[in-house]
This record gives C-alpha cells, sequence and structure tokens, in this order.
C-alpha cells in the first residue's frame, strides 16, 4: 500500500517521534531494579516491599496493554497515544513527589497503565507508515531505542547514586519522566494511521495524510494511486482468537509470554546479584552500562536479519543464541567468562525482542493490529510479574539453577516459533 510513498524524511521523524518515548518507556520500567534499595531507605521498608513498586507498576502496563490496544482498534491508533504518553508523563514526573509508598505505589500502577497502553500502540501504528520492503528493518530500528533508554537509565542511576544524594529514587524517577513530557507535546504532529483510516471506511482523510506523507518526502504521486483498499471497511476482523489467526496468536503470545519471563528474570535478578556476589570488576554500574550497551548490536543484527534471513530464522536464531548466554553463565566460574555471557545474553535477548517486535504486528490485520500487539505487550507483562515472584524460591537456592531454567524457557520459545505457519518479509499489510 505504502511502497510508492516511500521511507523520507515523514519517516525520519516519526521514528525520531516514537523512539523518544520508546526509549522513556525503557527507562520507567527498568527504573524498577535501580530505584528499590533507596525507596526501602526512605520508606523503612524491606528491599521485597520495596519491589512492590514494580509489581505495581507490571500489573499496569498489563492492563494499559491489554486495554488500549483494543481502544486503538476501535477509535483510532493517535487518540489513544496522546493519551497514554500525557497519562505516563504526568504520573511518571508526580512519583518523584510522592510522601507516602501508598501514593507512590498509586503513581506507578498509573505510570504502568500507560507505558503498556504506549508500547503496542506504537508498534501498530509505526508499522502502518512503512513499505513492506523496509518494514521489518525499521521496526527493529524502533525497538532499538530501548537500548539508548537502558543506557541512559543506567548513566542516571550511576550519576545519582555518585552524587550522595538523599532520596536518590525521587532524582530517578525525575530522569526517568522528562522524556515523555517532551513526547506529549511532539506526539501532536503525528497524523491519524491511513491504513486505519481506511479501514474505518474514512477514504478522504487517508488520502489526506498519504497527502502529507508523499509531500514530506518529496513524492508527487497521487494518493489515490498509493493508498489501495484491497477490502471493504469494517471491524469484523478485530478479533485476534478467529480462524483464520487463530494458532498464530496462540503461538505467538507464548513466545512473548516465555521471552519475557527469562528477559525480565534476568535482568530484575541481575543488578542486584552482581552487586552482592558480582566477580572482580564484573559488578557495579561502570558494568551494567556495557551491559545496556551491548544491547545496541544486538539490534543491529536484528535488522539486518529480519529483512535478509526473514522474521522467523533471525527470532529463531536469537533465542538459541540467548539459551546459550544463559548456559553459558551457569557453567562460568571467573570474571571473564561470567562477563561474556552476561554480555551474550543482553546482546541476543534484545536482538530477540528486535525480531519479535517486528514479526508480531504483521501477523495481523489492521482493525486486529493493536489488538494483538496489547494482547503480546499483556503477555510480556504477565511474564514480568511472574517470572521476579515465581522465580524468587529458586533464586534464593541458587541463581544459576534459575538462569539454567531460563535457557530451557528460550528453547521452548524456539519451539513455538518454528510452528507459526507464516513468514512476513515483504508482505504488504492488509
Amino acid at each position: 500500500m505504502l511502497s510508492d510513498a516511500g521511507i523520507g524524511p515523514f519517516q525520519h521523524r516519526l521514528l525520531a517521534i516514537f523512539g523518544l518515548v520508546w526509549a522513556a518507556d525503557a527507562m520507567q520500567v527498568l527504573a524498577v531494579g535501580f530505584t528499590a534499595p533507596s525507596i526501602a531507605a526512605t520508606f523503612g521498608l524491606t528491599l521485597p516491599q520495596a519491589l512492590q513498586t514494580g509489581t505495581l507498576f507490571f500489573l499496569g502496563m498489563l492492563v494499559g496493554a491489554a486495554v488500549f490496544g483494543r481502544l486503538a482498534d476501535r477509535y483510532g491508533r493517535r487518540r489513544i497515544l496522546l493519551i497514554t504518553v500525557a497519562i505516563d508523563a504526568v504520573f511518571g514526573f508526580l512519583s518523584a513527589f510522592a510522601p507516602n509508598v501508598e501514593i507512590l505505589l498509586a503513581c506507578r500502577f498509573l505510570t504502568g497503565l500507560a507505558v503498556g497502553g504506549t508500547l503496542p500502540v506504537d508498534y501498530a501504528m509505526m508499522a502502518e507508515f512503512l513499505p513492506a520492503r523496509q518494514r521489518g528493518r525499521w521496526l527493529v530500528m524502533l525497538e532499538g531505542f530501548w537500548a539508548v533508554g537502558t543506557v541512559a537509565v543506567a548513566l542516571s542511576a550511576w550519576a545519582v547514586a555518585s552524587s550522595g544524594v538523599a532520596d536518590a529514587w525521587r532524582w530517578i524517577f525525575v530522569c526517568t519522566a522528562a522524556p515523555a513530557l517532551i513526547g506529549i507535546w511532539l506526539r501532536l504532529w503525528v497524523p491519524e494511521s491511513p491504513l486505519f483510516l481506511l479501514k474505518s471506511g474514512r477514504s478522504d482523510e487517508a488520502h489526506r495524510v498519504l497527502d502529507r506523507v508523499l509531500r514530506a518526502n518529496g513524492r508527487s504521486t497521487d494518493p489515490a494511486s498509493v493508498l489501495t483498499n484491497p477490502t471493504s471497511p469494517g471491524r469484523e476482523s478485530g478479533s485476534i482468537f478467529k480462524p483464520p489467526i487463530r494458532r498464530r496468536t496462540i503461538l505467538i503470545l507464548t513466545v512473548w509470554l516465555l521471552v519475557s519471563a527469562a528477559y525480565y528474570g534476568v535482568f530484575v535478578w541481575l543488578p542486584g546479584q552482581l552487586a552482592n556476589e558480582g566477580l572482580g570488576w564484573v559488578r557495579g554500574y561502570a558494568f551494567l552500562v556495557l551491559v545496556a550497551l551491548a544491547q545496541i548490536p544486538g539490534y543491529a543484527l536484528a535488522a539486518w536479519g529480519v529483512e535478509r534471513w526473514g522474521r522467523r530464522p533471525t527470532l529463531i536464531a536469537f533465542l538459541v543464541l540467548s539459551a546459550l548466554g544463559c548456559f553459558l553463565f551457569t557453567a562460568a566460574t571467573e570474571p571473564n567468562l561470567v562477563a561474556g555471557a552476561i554480555l551474550l545474553m543482553s546482546f541476543a535477548l534484545l536482538g530477540t525482542w528486535g525480531a519479535l517486535y517486528a514479526f508480531t504486528p504483521e501477523l495481523y490485520p489492521t482493525m486486529a493490529r493493536a489488538t494483538g500487539m496489547g494482547a503480546a505487550g499483556a503477555m510480556a507483562r504477565f511474564g514480568g510479574l511472574l517470572a521476579p515472584t515465581a522465580m524468587a524460591p529458586i533464586m534464593a537456592v541458587s541463581f544459576n539453577a534459575a538462569i539454567g531454567l531460563f535457557a530451557v524457557l528460550l528453547l521452548l520459545a524456539v519451539v513455538a516459533t518454528w510452528a507459526i505457519d507464516v513468514e512476513t518479509r515483504s508482505v504488504p499489510l492488509d
């Protein structure tokens, strides 16, 4: 549909705007591990009690992903994005000024609600502005901003810790809210998805949006010749559990659950584990920044792989590498091997996310795309809630055993991915 419109300044601006908020959301998610010790000190809590801020945040993300994804398919992408980014910015910023733990928990839940809603709708909307032949690479590039947010929150936490300020968590939350505050105004520039408008029977509005894309990209093509409608408008395809997409929905949601359980299981527990038991130089903020930087080449390889090899083969390859990193960690006994295993996990797990985010929105028709991404996001947050809680008893006995179990989950995700019956590389969106 958008092949004649091509890639140009319009998509570059779109990527920068979506990417800023994507990085902000990464900072909000990963702030859980960096803020919990300081929150515990401020309010006189144990560390498990302080980690309830993370539990409420992930619970909010679960609800937000499921609810806002569905609303975006019903009422439009743009409207929902503006609402979620505003809630994210406001309650993320208010978190820094919470006078007691109860208000802090409420603010983190509402922030999580907004972040959970932002992530799936971002991807559905970005996909719908991209031509098929470049779509996978650009979706991985958007996911790559997660690494930017990861590095930013690690550097922010390092700077705050080094300054010795009281209530360090407040300053970290100010840093995590700042990009979303900027993102509110930038999002006003983003128009509604032309595919959504077309499928909703609003072809005149869709043509106006496409005209804007064409002019921004320096193309003179008639919007009517670019924006074709092979199917009649309507909302009959809004369910993600109706044939013929039921099977792929079940399989891809299984992959999201398994990958998120492994990812959050590793990276929520890893900072504290390294601080307490790190071998030599493999501890502290400096190494965590290095771990974050290792994600960037993972995204780069995924961006290349999804277009060269395809979505499924790239996803499977990164899942296998992720499992290998986990197994190497369980066998490593000296600092350099431990560091290498952790860096491999970071590289491969984030490449896995890149391929997964490129693949998932392409599995659904337009009127179910945000719903499908929302369901995937909800499954990811369920994994984020499940992993730290369910794995805590195993972690208490053996951290290595828990990492080995995560490797098994990743191999199960390989099986589920292999069973998906479609490859979406270079296939136009319906």
